[in-house]
């Protein structure tokens, strides 16, 4: 076939030309010459096709997959080798060159291309909120008809600082800006709702109690006339804590233990284990604190009765004798509940 720019005859041809003449004007690769890429100052997430990747990578990193992004390989190439170079780094600017090694219908040819990448540093949507002490939940820590104790705020304060620790793995905005301690609680405020929910959970189980959801309006989206809330998400443990005594079912209970779904206890008139989902909290009530539980002395035993003193007036009380108090001796100490004007014995 004949090449019409060099006459040649006995070349390969590629479309109505021969090889040398196509290769001529040819090239493999399309490359800005200026390449821009928005870092963010205090992550290092990159702006990558309208969205921030949430990657901590290194600038170097960044600039080579911004290389790579940004080359465009002709069709009739097979068989590249591309090697990216970072030349020298002047400021914000890298001085960069791409050279790719590739085929084309059978002939190995080489190219180099120039150019540079330049770092537009920025402040993500992330960072942004985590500046402005940005908050989508509230999470109100609270007690059941009691104020809550200095160790259980100390208790509440590591939980949170925990289960945000290991949030932020993929939560950037597992962070607490604020505590707000208020006389009836402490206010939690926590930057995702995500991670909020997972701290309400995480009091829930050490302490147990109600979860509940109460959603404000703070403003509107203009662009979407969609309204903009944020959470305030209620933890109210129970009144009651672990020793005490309550009442469910006409059952006089004394609490061994308080988790996120159950209360486990111990039915003092028959010393029957006893579970009560917390679901059914509004059903329980407290009877006595162990503040109250007294101490006696017993005076009289016999396979049937075993008799103690009335720490209140020292009269003799005459009480049923259970198997858990066989081992017990005449002068031994003793402690007991006084409910509804019943004298309970605890072990």
């Amino acid at each position: 076939m004949f090449c019409p720019e060099c006459g040649s005859t006995d070349k390969e041809m590629v479309g109505n030309i021969c090889i040398d003449c196509f290769l001529k004007d040819f090239q493999m690769i399309e490359l800005p010459k200026r390449i821009e890429v928005q870092i963010c100052s205090h992550c290092n997430s990159k702006l990558e096709e309208g969205k921030w990747s949430e990657e901590n990578i290194p600038e170097e990193e960044i600039i080579y997959r911004a290389l790579e992004r940004n080359i465009k390989i002709a069709d009739e190439v097979s068989n590249e080798i591309i090697n990216l170079e970072i030349d020298q780094m002047k400021g914000t600017i890298a001085k960069c060159y791409v050279e790719i090694v590739g085929e084309v219908q059978k002939t190995q040819i080489e190219e180099t291309k120039e150019t540079e990448v330049k770092i537009l540093k920025t402040v993500c949507p992330t960072c942004s909120k985590l500046q402005s002490g940005y908050y989508e939940s509230v999470i109100q820590f609270r007690a059941d008809k009691r104020e809550i104790k200095k160790e259980e705020y100390e208790k509440a304060d590591d939980i949170v600082e925990k289960t945000l620790i290991k949030q932020y793995k993929s939560d950037k905005l597992a962070y607490c800006p604020q505590i707000a301690k208020l006389k009836e609680g402490y206010d939690y405020y926590i930057g995702s709702l995500k991670s909020g929910r997972k701290v309400a959970e995480a009091l829930k189980e050490e302490f147990g109690g109600v979860i509940k959801e109460s959603p404000r309006l703070i403003s509107e989206d203009k662009s979407t006339g969609k309204g903009l809330y944020r959470i305030w998400i209620s933890v109210r443990i129970p009144e009651f804590e672990i020793n005490d005594f309550v009442k469910y079912e006409n059952k006089i209970i004394q609490v061994n233990n308080i988790d996120k779904n159950r209360i486990v206890g111990e039915d003092i008139d028959t010393n029957k284990k006893q579970n009560i989902p917390l679901k059914n909290i509004e059903k329980i009530s407290l009877v006595k604190k162990a503040s109250d539980i007294q101490t006696t002395t017993i005076i009289s035993m016999s396979p049937s009765i075993i008799q103690i003193l009335d720490p209140a007036d020292y009269g003799a009380v005459d009480l049923e004798m259970k198997e858990k108090f066989a081992d017990y001796n005449i002068g031994d100490e003793i402690k007991l509940i006084k409910i509804d004007n019943c004298t309970y014995l605890l072990n």
